[in-house]
């Protein structure tokens, strides 16, 4: 089990976070959770896509202590997914991969350069991304956990 992070929050220290592409293998990450996901992969994917564009701008930390600033959220949806339905939110591109969902995360990976993470938890994936930065979909969904509780009234 991952460790839980700081709280994310919307105020970046410029001289403490660096700022990075969070490139999303939604398929993966949607796969992390059972709950019920696989009958209905076209809602599933839109619920993550609700939930992934309130992450821009947002500061939080790595698993690794690493703060960073997410400036921008790149979604490659494949599959059933592809049919989601885009909350055109300002920094956060959804790519819709023609046919292996895994190549397009490697071409988005690639387009960020040194400013990317990614997140997936596939071993194959991770091995063509070469040196990216990499973290888990439980890293993710718990950073989207936080700040979704950070954003409820107490």
């Amino acid at each position: 089990m991952e460790e839980p992070g700081p709280r994310p929050t919307a105020r970046a220290d410029a001289a403490a976070t660096r700022e990075v592409v969070l490139v999303v293998d939604a398929a993966n990450v949607v796969g992390s959770r059972p709950d019920g996901w696989w009958r209905d992969r076209t809602g599933a994917a839109t619920r993550l896509l609700g939930r992934l564009g309130a992450l821009v701008d947002v500061t939080t930390s790595l698993p690794d202590g690493t703060g960073v600033r997410v400036r921008q959220v790149d979604v490659v949806l494949e599959g059933q997914a592809r049919a989601a339905t885009d909350p055109g939110v300002p920094g956060l591109a959804v790519h819709l991969a023609p046919r292996d969902g895994d190549a397009e995360v490697v071409v988005r990976a690639r387009a960020a350069g040194a400013r990317a993470v990614v997140v997936t938890a596939d071993r194959g994936l991770r091995a063509r991304l070469g040196g990216a930065a990499v973290v888990g979909p439980g890293w993710l969904l718990g950073v989207l956990d936080r700040h979704e509780d950070a954003g409820r009234p107490s």
